[in-house]
């Protein structure tokens, strides 16, 4: 239900025409009905006379058309041709789907009639190239947007072009990245400067930078992250690790805030090896766990180091003096493992619907209830009901993994909208496989096979890198799958942007070429090779 079906793609309907297309590009013979992945196998209805809103009945049923066919790679598998998805497309023959507005029963041979249509007339193909060519004028976006039959992923996808032209953010296609890479940024490190480090509990430590040059910072949004490279050794691979902006936004100072694992690497070089006045290399800000504006209530919920990206949302609400209810929740340990705490007192006072609500797994003997803490114990769904969290809130969840999937299962239980749960992760990200199921998650780990012989490949969201081999490897995102690495993506030819992903530092080329480039400081996993060493944002 999440890659295909659910109401706005219940049937998929490709016509014979269209196949006698693809068997004189192709020089083809051998294509079956159904091969191209539909229910409906028509003669009839072409794509550039079909309108986004026309009604048809076949037998007993009564049909609506909501959307252009979206193609996935399964279509490449079906028709033995790996560019299928970018050629279906590119043609302007991608075919549709139908909305079911009265069941019924369906044969071979009905008749298909048409019973009505939209009062705003698009054709399925106008619809097709105004999300995938490079034109995508205002007059023609607005006018999409008014046909009310239209699915609501496409009505996303141009109300994000509306947006970028709006903010003159234009470069790449805006309604096709995901929203994991809807903030691009210029690739890259930069030195800042470490001016002070400060502890903040038993574990954790804070590391604030200045820019070297005199030059301001760039401004991060509330929530982002920075990434660092960190060199360990001169003879060693360098270390890439993204840690949250935990401060107040500001174009002179970045402060980040770093637990201190027993075994981590790079929390260990940064405790033992990093002094104030050093200089350490800093990408731009960068994510899109990233506080958004509106009224309805906030809930800023998270445990351990994961409070660091919620804290600068509190630093940006407090700033604004904002009127809207706060609720913020957060789990440690005991006081002495419980980073922030006088400073969240603090902003919270700025907060006129401000409240607090911290709970301690394993209390220590001088730790105060009602002081410290409210309640013992881990938060949960009973803790939920007693602070009377809302249904309609917009939570900020980061934490754990273990943490974070069970506040959302609990956040779902409570009747909290999916749409209505931000989560950060820190290792990695959320793949989306569509077609694959029961896949089992695995660490992220090095190939099988590594050579130093050509440019090193970074995840730095994994902290993982592994050397590319062009012998073995068509794409980096083969490359990712070969080290377990969480990736996202669906057509695996350059069309649907799905794994378009933060390009950190380095360059890659193409092959084969996308229908459209990705925005600058982004790239195209599926399809792109690196020309030298390159760090990724995964």
């Amino acid at each position: 239900m999440a890659g295909h079906g659910g109401e706005n793609r219940a049937v998929f309907v490709y016509q014979i025409e269209s196949y006698r297309y693809w068997q004189e590009q192709l020089n083809r013979s051998d294509f079956i009905h159904g091969q191209f992945g539909e229910n409906f196998t028509i003669t009839g209805l072409p794509d550039n006379v079909v309108y986004i809103g026309d009604r048809f009945q076949i037998g007993s049923a009564i049909f609506e058309v909501s959307q252009p066919r979206v193609t996935c790679y399964r279509v490449g598998i079906r028709t033995n041709e790996p560019r299928m998805p970018a050629l279906l497309t590119g043609s302007g023959r991608p075919g549709f789907y139908f909305r079911v507005l009265q069941e019924g029963d369906v044969g071979a041979g009905d008749e298909i009639t048409k019973v009505g249509e939209a009062s705003e007339r698009m054709t399925v193909a106008e619809i097709n190239a105004l999300l995938y060519s490079s034109s995508h004028p205002r007059e023609l976006l607005e006018r999409a947007l008014r046909i009310e039959a239209l699915s609501s992923g496409w009505r996303w996808s141009f109300e994000a072009l509306l947006k970028s032209q709006a903010t003159g953010s234009a470069s790449g296609n805006a309604g096709l990245a995901p929203a994991t890479a809807a903030h691009p940024v210029a690739p890259g490190f930069r030195p800042r400067q470490i001016s002070t480090i400060d502890r903040e509990s038993a574990d954790v430590l804070s590391f604030s930078m200045l820019s070297n040059d005199g030059q301001a910072l760039p401004m991060a949004l509330p929530g982002q992250y920075v990434v660092l490279r960190l060199q360990p050794g001169a003879n060693r691979p360098p270390l890439f690790r993204s840690y949250s902006l935990s401060g107040p936004a500001s174009t002179e100072r970045y402060r980040i805030s770093v637990k201190i694992e027993l075994h981590g690497a790079a929390g260990t070089y940064l405790k033992e090896q990093v002094r104030v006045g050093d200089a350490l290399a800093v990408s731009s800000p960068r994510g899109s766990f990233i506080l958004q504006s509106g009224e309805r209530p906030l809930v800023l919920l998270s445990a351990g180091i994961g409070a660091t990206p919620v804290l600068a949302m509190l630093h940006a609400l407090a700033a604004a003096r904002s009127t809207r209810q706060v609720l913020w929740m957060h789990a440690a340990r005991d006081r002495r493992h419980h980073p922030f705490a006088d400073e969240v007192r603090r902003l919270m006072r700025a907060l006129t619907r401000g409240r607090s609500f911290v709970c301690y797994t394993r209390p220590g003997s001088g730790d105060k209830i009602g002081e410290d803490f409210d309640a013992t114990g881990h938060l949960s769904r009973s803790v939920f009901a007693e602070v009377g969290l809302q249904r309609d809130a917009d939570v900020y969840l980061c934490g754990p993994t273990r943490f974070m999937a069970d506040m959302k299962q609990e956040l779902a239980t409570l009747g909290v909208a999916p749409e209505q749960i931000h989560v950060e992760i820190f290792n990695g990200s959320e793949s989306m496989t569509p077609g694959v199921v029961g896949a089992v998650t695995r660490t992220p780990h090095m190939p099988k096979e590594d050579s130093n012989t050509a440019p090193l490949v970074s995840f730095a969201r994994s902290g993982l890198a592994a050397h590319w081999n062009a012998s073995r490897y068509q794409s980096i995102l083969e490359l990712a799958e070969a080290c377990d690495v969480p990736v996202r993506w669906s057509c695996r030819t350059g069309v649907c942007h799905s794994c378009e992903s933060g390009l950190v530092s380095g360059a890659v080329v193409y092959g084969p070429e996308p229908l459209e480039k990705p925005a600058e400081g982004n790239l195209l996993v599926c399809c792109s090779q690196p020309i030298r060493d390159v760090v990724i944002d995964l």
